[in-house]
């Protein structure tokens, strides 16, 4: 079981930025699959992004396309999502995700199903 902190959410205006910072408990965290979800008031969780145990492959939602950015810092077993040009529909709580892939390092995980290990979600409000 893999422990997942995120930090760095609030309160931004239309426009702006934020950076998501997700810290993992795994010593061998580069064997994870790593992903942002979010989930808005009475809508379903849905995939942010998503990036490979290697950080070299990733996938994002359309609606973020060129506004957010998914790295990751093996080293520090760390995950980040960079979020910029912020809408208020980005408005929703942000959780990060993490899913053993042992040596295929190159996979990218996106569906919220197949991850067994989740953060407590931070809070992202954009106003308008």
């Amino acid at each position: 079981q893999v422990q997942l902190a995120e930090s760095g959410g609030g309160l931004a205006q239309a426009g702006g930025s934020l950076r998501l910072s997700c810290a993992a408990s795994a010593r061998t965290f580069s064997m994870y699959a790593a992903g942002w979800f979010r989930q808005a008031p009475g809508k379903e969780r849905e995939l942010v992004a998503a990036v490979s145990p290697s950080g070299g492959n990733t996938k994002y939602a359309e609606s973020v396309k060129e506004r957010f950015t998914i790295s990751r810092d093996n080293a520090k077993k760390s995950v980040y999502l960079q979020m910029n040009n912020l809408k208020p529909e980005d408005t929703a709580v942000y959780y990060c995700a993490a899913v053993w892939r042992g040596l295929l390092a190159t996979v990218v995980v996106s569906a919220a199903t197949l991850y067994d290990n989740w953060g407590q979600g931070t809070q992202v409000t954009v106003s308008s």
